[in-house]
Order: structure tokens, then C-alpha cells, then sequence
């Protein structure tokens, strides 16, 4: 559970630094996707950011979880 808090709490923070500062760049209604206008409201494009730059910061979290570990905690091979 630890493991799962050091992970999500700091990335939903982050991300919502870094929503903030993207969406004071551009503007909802000026994002395409594969070459066509996105037609979502305002707070849907915000909440899709959001989970998006959520997504992208725990991954980066969970990485910096896994190589914290030695290679016998990786391997299985740690003796108790």
C-alpha cells in the first residue's frame, strides 16, 4: 500500500502542475488528434489531460520504484 501512495500522490501533483501549465499554453479548442479538430467540451479535454499527464507520471514514479530495488528483490532470489 506504501508503495502504491509513494507512487500516486506525487504524480497526481505533478500532473496537475503540468496540466496547468499546458493548458495556459494552448487552448482546448486548438488541439487535433491524427490530423482532425477534437470536438470534446472544455472540461472534458481538461479531465482526459488530466488523466493522461497522470498516467504518463506514475509510470514515471513506478520506474523510479523499480530500479530502487537490488537485483536479488528483482530476481526473487532475497533470502529472509
Amino acid at each position: 500500500m506504501l508503495n502504491l501512495i509513494q507512487v500516486l500522490w506525487p504524480s497526481f501533483l505533478v500532473a496537475g502542475v503540468a496540466e496547468i501549465i499546458f493548458f495556459t499554453v494552448i487552448s482546448p479548442q486548438e488541439l487535433y488528434l491524427l490530423g482532425e479538430p477534437v470536438h470534446f467540451s472544455a472540461i472534458a479535454t481538461y479531465s482526459i489531460g488530466f488523466f493522461g499527464f497522470w498516467l504518463v507520471c506514475a509510470a514515471s514514479s513506478l520506474t523510479t520504484l523499480f530500479f530502487q530495488q537490488t537485483s536479488a528483490e528483482i530476481n526473487g532470489t532475497e533470502s529472509d
